[in-house]
């Protein structure tokens, strides 16, 4: 199983895992269908009150979709449409009213935003690091940039989409902004979203989701009116497949290289340096 779900029935909270740790929770288009069919199903289940989605291990929450399931995924060649994987695997886009909290450890980027992003809000450990590679590899940040627009300060989304992996957003910059609510020790995200699912979970139902819809429905429309132009700019503005995954190469390369001069210089295991901010 690439996605596990586990139910608390005494405290009605069920927690949703990526679990692909050794490939950093990388989003395969099976696991895009199982996300989905897991939401849709929580629709039924009464028992279910609140949910934390989060990812296995402590590396990362998602470093979005795996490229190899993009291989897997021909594209029309017309410049209006564009089939993205990634479009329903949030709990809003299932028609899912019940409250989701995100727990967030180590990476968190690209196609990860697509579920932070219909989140109601985020409790992350101090070793979390958002960024977004989509420039970096000749691609338009689209989607995860216009979901993450309606969660952070414009500069701040801005900042983060155009600097590529060049940069990182901390845990503790992420909470100075606002895009996570709580920061909990390294490890301790996942505890302190149960405890406040948990506490949501007691609260008469019906409330809970008429007030997580009134949230949204304030978000909506501007999202769905800058959705519509998506596919268009990612059509206009993605380099060819062949172009893309020539950048990939070089940066695996580069990256095969730096670990290499630190391990002459008694370094090894350290990551290829980024800036944190």
């Amino acid at each position: 199983m690439t996605i596990t779900v586990d139910r608390d029935t005494g405290t009605g909270v069920a927690v949703v895992t990526l679990d692909r740790p050794a490939r950093h929770n990388a989003l395969t288009l099976a696991m895009a269908r199982q996300l989905a069919d897991a939401w849709r199903r929580f629709r039924y289940e009464d028992d279910v009150r609140a949910i934390v989605v989060t990812g296995a291990g402590e590396r990362a929450f998602c470093t979005g979709v795996d490229r190899a399931s993009v291989a897997e995924l021909p594209q029309p060649a017309s410049p209006f449409t564009i089939d993205d994987p990634l479009l329903a695997i949030g709990p809003k886009s299932n028609d899912l009213w019940k409250p989701v909290i995100a727990a967030v450890e180590g990476m968190a980027c690209g196609g990860a935003f697509y579920l932070l992003g219909e989140a109601d809000f985020l409790i992350a450990g101090e070793g979390a690091e958002f960024f977004d590679p989509h420039t970096t590899y000749g691609m338009v940040s689209a989607y995860e940039s216009i979901l993450m627009a309606q969660r952070m300060p414009y500069g701040e989304v801005a900042r983060m989409a155009l600097m590529g992996t060049a940069e990182r957003i901390s845990a503790a910059r992420a909470h100075t902004i606002g895009l996570v609510s709580e920061l909990t020790v390294r490890g301790g995200a996942l505890a302190a979203a149960r405890q406040a699912a948990a506490t949501i979970a007691a609260y008469p139902t019906e409330a809970v989701q008429g007030t997580v819809r009134a949230l949204w429905s304030a978000r909506e429309p501007t999202r769905t009116t800058a959705l519509a132009h998506a596919p268009h700019l990612i059509a206009l503005g993605n380099l060819p497949p062949e172009r893309q995954a020539g950048l990939f190469a070089r940066r695996a390369k580069s990256e095969q290289g730096e670990r290499g001069e630190k391990a002459e210089k008694g370094e090894k295991g350290e990551k290829a340096e980024v800036r944190l901010r």
